[in-house]
């Protein structure tokens, strides 16, 4: 099992889920067997009880679980049939903790983010990509590099790193290139400081989608190629 990890810098809106989806289809194209998992990093359980006006509208899967409109791009994308596991959020995995806490799964020993919070993470993880019978499973990391709420799953995702080995995880790395100016300059600035707040907590993205309102210059890729 393969494992690719879609992050966002700079700001939200970059269109990940688009990203992840069409990296799915080039995959999949290849002769591989693919599945995705979205990581919202909010305290909800799910979608179904979040303002449509602030979330945008739930898609609602074939189990009944509704949940952020990327599944949807994955499902129509990939041609195929995901179920709530395949959604994970920071609710979830608190809910998950929590309750083996209550049952006494940890023997009394002081809860804690690490090593409990992120060893859930990586476990469902790991279980939903092995339980699908895949060859690869791209893991869609909600929010924005740098958010608190996302830090625990960004270091589910370096530890999966570490322990699984650069030949089955990579990271992609989503940023904005904005265009300053009448001259139409390619600013590179703000790709660089997202991807020094990502190695800043052990991760190095081995790919970079910039995006732009034009095609990038070649300079402007050679000079993120040096990031």
């Amino acid at each position: 099992m393969k494992y690719i990890f879609v992050s966002g810098g700079v700001l939200s809106g970059l269109g990940k889920g688009i990203a992840t989806s069409s990296l799915g289809l080039l995959l999949k194209r290849s002769g591989l067997k693919v599945t995705a998992i979205k990581v919202d990093p909010y305290l909800n359980c799910d979608a179904g009880t979040m303002n449509p006006y602030e979330h945008g509208e739930v898609f609602v899967l074939h189990d009944g679980g509704e949940v952020d409109l990327d599944l949807g791009n994955y499902e129509r994308f990939l041609d195929i049939t995901l179920s709530s596991e395949h959604n994970i959020t920071t609710g979830k995995i608190y809910r998950s903790v929590i309750e083996k806490e209550r049952r006494g799964d940890y023997l009394g020993k002081t809860v804690q983010i690490i090593p409990h919070i992120v060893q859930e993470i990586k476990n469902t993880i790991t279980n939903v990509g092995k339980g699908s019978g895949c060859d690869v499973c791209l893991i869609e990391l909600g929010g924005t590099v740098g958010d608190m709420e996302s830090m625990p799953f960004l270091e589910a995702a370096r530890q999966l790193h570490m322990e699984l080995g650069g030949g089955d995880v990579i990271f992609i790395h989503t940023t904005l290139i904005p265009i300053m100016g009448v001259v139409g300059e390619q600013k590179t600035k703000p790709t660089q400081h997202s991807v020094k707040e990502l190695r800043s907590i052990g991760i190095q993205p081995d790919i970079i989608i910039g995006r732009c309102s034009e095609p990038l210059a070649q300079t402007t890729k050679e000079k993120i190629s040096l990031f």
